[in-house]
């Protein structure tokens, strides 16, 4: 992972150059630790959204530096909801540092961007998971 939070850089320079000053980062599942280590630098984006976490460690949380939100499955072996009450209050202990930690009840690990079109409870789950990244970086990237 950190061969590709890496990769980022060239590119997020290439935004800088074009006058961009504000930068958000979204990962999904091993996407959400590229952006856990763009979150540790503190000038590399301006705010984070992971969605259905994976590998992230505690020391990554603790270190994050940018506005987070942590949005995580009810049913999730990959990372479960006691590991994401973990992180919340990894996060929380960080007064400086505004954190949200969303759990999405009855729903799997990938819910966000794997489910079923014609599932209604599916569609809502996952355009809820949207809105709220969404509002995030409205929030938090100027």
């Amino acid at each position: 992972m950190d061969k590709a939070s890496e990769d980022t850089k060239p590119l997020i320079a290439a935004l800088r150059s074009k006058g961009v000053t504000s930068i958000g980062a979204a990962g999904f599942c091993w996407g959400g630790v590229v952006v856990a280590k763009l979150a540790v630098s503190g000038d590399i984006i301006q705010a984070a959204v992971i969605l259905h976490p994976g590998a992230i460690s505690d020391k990554e949380f603790n270190d994050i530096r940018v506005p987070i939100a942590l949005l995580g499955a009810e049913i999730d072996d990959f990372f479960p909801k006691e590991k994401l009450k973990q992180a919340e209050e990894l996060l929380s202990a960080k007064a400086e540092i505004e954190s949200l930690v969303k759990l999405y009840p009855g729903v799997t690990h990938g819910w966000s961007v794997r489910y079923n079109i014609e599932d209604e409870v599916a569609v809502k789950n996952a355009e809820e998971a949207h809105e709220d990244m969404l509002n995030w970086f409205i929030k938090h990237v100027n």
